[in-house]
């Protein structure tokens, strides 16, 4: 009813489109759960992939019920199937055919077609009362059809169990009565031992001479009257006594025939208690110790009667087969224990194979696994990081951590949410507003809400005094860049960095108290100076500009500044010129003033010779024959350039080492190469190019300018020592000292 009142008033929804069903629209209905939906939408539904079962054989599934279909629909019928392309009547229900619905009811015992109109949804159980009997048969009574529940009488069912012997005492009940539970008592074939058993079962059975066997010896006489039956009990009769001379024909031992002794004068048998003639060859049964590589057989003449306890030695061998001992062995319950040796005995090798995890050794002692699988547990951390594997240890990478939240994610602040589930392991969400987190300090706050507990140095520009108390700075811009670029904080006023400033540091970064007025900067081996005094807005955004330049700054390129600070504060304060500054103005006036071209060189002043830095000639030295072969792959390289037709050409290192790496970086500045560094720590490698035109090959190379040096040096003195006090109990050399290690900046790692 709730069905036709929607789809006639068109207010009931397709599941996968969530629009309102039509009148007019072509639809298809579930034949389990009989949710409509539209025939369009059903169709594009069953073959989406998310519809497909999870077997993968079984069809698609209904978006309702999950009831899982073989065939797509291709036709607009009506609920009864009847009609194809039903057409719509103002008097009847909405996509039916308006005749008998004459579908077979859910109930299986119903034989009654439903008789109303064609509808949507499960047809009524029928309306028709029809006899039906109870349980056990006895009674009758007047149902409707429909009624699913069965009818139970008061009386005793009374039906022949299972045995044929007793009848049912239960009262009126469905299905099959119960087994029989009187006992019945059997006798064993051999008649000594007795049970019971359950009426009816199998084990009533009896062929006449018994019931079940008792597993001890049958002991009834045989037919001489003399001897007793040796064969577990059985059911049959017992066999002939095994020593009638009408059964024996040969010797003990089983080689001579009966016959042939009584030629040679034995005595003829008469009954079975007369001895067996023996042949007196040696009896050569096989006895029950041994192997299977050397039978041990009966040395004895030929005898009646059990054969004696062998007397030979046996080899046993550990279940690894790696070692053997020797044993005796000794008639059967020796050997029963020879056995048990046998399987108990162990060598102490440890296997050392890999277990299938491919991690940990087997390390069992006298070990005979061929799959050797790992018993451990893995252990290894998650995908999360907060969850450990518990799987047993395995190979590859373990699986993802399958502990999910169905608590709601957010930032700090709230604003950002990820909705459940939430996998383990998943990061606050990203929020844009600006942080709320309790600060230090109460000054405005600029960056964004963070997951991090530490909230980043506060930006804010205040005054504060220097280390030395000698002027007053504006601080908080300084310490923003000093965050951003990682920088050596070695003083905040000139007198002060005057003590503290080393000679001389390896630094890549470099900032001057009056960084405005310096219109280019190369960033090599220079000082740290004292931070920046702008307290504007606009140097705070120059500052960042040259954080966003860190790489090309770190690979040895230089920045343009010029354009981030005014013409009158260039000319506040330049940086002092030293001697070669002044040099090359002289150089280049006197070249003016003789109207010589810059690219020129008529003082043959370029081409005698590049200048090697210090530190460059004593890693040289360290390791002549690497630079040699360093210069001598950069000279072809760029005489191929420059011969070819290609404007670059590339050379590949191998992974070396950092020191190796700086002296290829400082030889390719020499040469006029570029080079770059590739790769992570331990496989990091140089790429050098050639450009044509830029690459040049210099005079003197880094190995002659060496060799030439070791000429021209005097006869090396021997090393002096400091000579300690022979009274102080301390002798020997003063140690020397360590050399402050040396940072490649042109090698980058980010």
């Amino acid at each position: 009813g709730s069905l036709i009142e929607q789809l006639t008033t068109e207010k009931y929804e397709c599941m996968v489109c969530c629009e309102v069903v039509r009148i007019v629209a072509p639809v298809w209905s579930c034949q389990n759960c009989y949710h409509v939906f539209h025939l369009n939408c059903i169709k594009k539904w069953a073959r989406s992939p998310a519809s497909q079962a999870e077997d993968g054989n079984s069809g698609w599934r209904c978006p309702a019920c999950q009831n899982a279909s073989v065939q797509v629909p291709k036709t607009y019928t009506c609920f009864c199937g009847k009609v194809h392309n039903p057409e719509w009547n103002r008097n009847e229900i909405p996509h039916s055919c308006g005749e008998l619905c004459g579908k077979r009811r859910q109930c299986l015992e119903c034989p009654h077609l439903c008789n109303i109109l064609c509808h949507p949804g499960p047809c009524p159980s029928c309306p028709a009362f029809v006899t039906k009997t109870c349980e056990c048969g006895q009674t009758s009574h007047s149902v409707r059809c429909g009624q699913s529940t069965k009818i139970h009488c008061s009386n005793v069912c009374g039906n022949t169990l299972n045995c044929g012997k007793h009848s049912c005492t239960q009262v009126c009940h469905a299905g099959k009565c119960s087994p029989c539970q009187l006992t019945v008592q059997q006798v064993c074939y051999c008649g000594s031992n007795f049970k019971e058993v359950l009426c009816g079962s199998k084990e009533e059975f009896s062929d006449g001479f018994g019931s079940y066997s008792c597993q001890n010896i049958c002991g009834k006489k045989l037919n001489c009257g003399r001897h007793n039956c040796k064969q577990v009990c059985h059911p049959q009769p017992c066999q002939l006594c095994p020593r009638l001379p009408q059964v024996v024909y040969r010797c003990p031992c089983g080689q001579t025939p009966l016959s042939k002794l009584l030629e040679l004068g034995c005595v003829e048998r008469k009954i079975c208690t007369d001895p067996i003639p023996s042949c007196g060859k040696t009896c050569g049964k096989p006895l029950s110790c041994g192997s299977y590589e050397f039978v041990h057989t009966c040395e004895n003449l030929c005898h009646e009667g059990d054969c004696r306890p062998c007397s030979h030695t046996s080899n046993i061998y550990c279940r690894c087969g790696f070692k053997k001992k020797v044993s005796v062995t000794f008639g059967d319950f020796i050997f029963l224990l020879f056995l048990i040796a046998a399987i108990t005995f162990m060598c102490d090798k440890r296997c050392n194979k890999k277990r299938s995890c491919g991690r940990h050794k087997c390390n069992e002692v006298c070990c005979v696994d061929t799959e050797h699988k790992c018993s451990l547990v893995c252990g290894r951390k998650l995908n999360c990081g907060l969850h450990r594997c518990e799987e047993p240890c395995h190979r590859g990478s373990c699986q993802t951590c399958w502990q999910t939240s169905f608590d709601e994610l957010t930032c700090y602040c709230g604003e950002s949410v990820i909705y459940p589930p939430v996998p383990c392991g998943t990061q606050p969400p990203e929020c844009k507003k600006t942080c709320t987190r309790p600060h230090d300090c109460d000054h405005p706050v600029y960056h964004s809400c963070h997951s991090e507990e530490k909230c980043p140095p506060c930006t804010y520009l205040t005054q504060k005094w220097c280390m030395g108390k000698h002027e007053v700075k504006q601080k908080g811009m300084d310490e923003f860049v000093k965050y951003r670029f990682r920088l050596l904080n070695v003083g905040d006023c000139s007198p002060c960095v005057t003590d503290l400033l080393p000679k001389k540091q390896s630094v890549s970064y470099f900032f001057h108290q009056d960084i405005k007025s310096a219109p280019l900067y190369t960033f090599s081996e220079v000082y740290v100076l004292p931070p920046m005094k702008s307290a504007t807005l606009f140097f705070r955004i120059a500052a960042i500009s040259i954080a966003t330049k860190l790489t090309d700054l770190q690979l040895g390129d230089s920045v343009e500044i010029s354009r981030l600070i005014t013409k009158k504060e260039m000319k506040q304060a330049r940086l002092q010129c030293d001697e070669e500054c002044l040099a090359v103005q002289r150089n280049r006036r006197l070249a003016e003033a003789l109207e010589i071209d810059d690219n020129s060189d008529p003082f043959n002043i370029r081409s005698s010779g590049p200048k090697y830095s210090d530190l460059l000639k004593e890693d040289a030295r360290k390791d002549i024959k690497f630079v040699s072969d360093i210069e001598k792959e950069m000279r072809m390289l760029v005489e191929a350039v420059n011969k070819g037709k290609h404007t670059k050409k590339s050379h590949c290192y191998p992974p070396m080492n950092r020191d190796h790496r700086r002296i290829i970086h400082e030889l390719a500045q020499v040469y006029g190469i570029e080079s770059v560094s590739y790769d992570n720590e331990p496989k990091r490698n140089v790429v050098i190019t050639a450009v044509k035109g830029k690459s040049i090959c210099p005079s003197n190379t880094l190995t002659s300018v060496l060799d030439k040096e070791m000429q021209s040096r005097p006869a090396p003195l021997l090393p002096h020592y400091k000579q300690t006090d022979k009274s102080s109990g301390n002798s020997g050399l003063s140690k020397p000292l360590k050399e402050e290690p040396v940072i490649d900046y042109f090698d980058v790692q980010d």
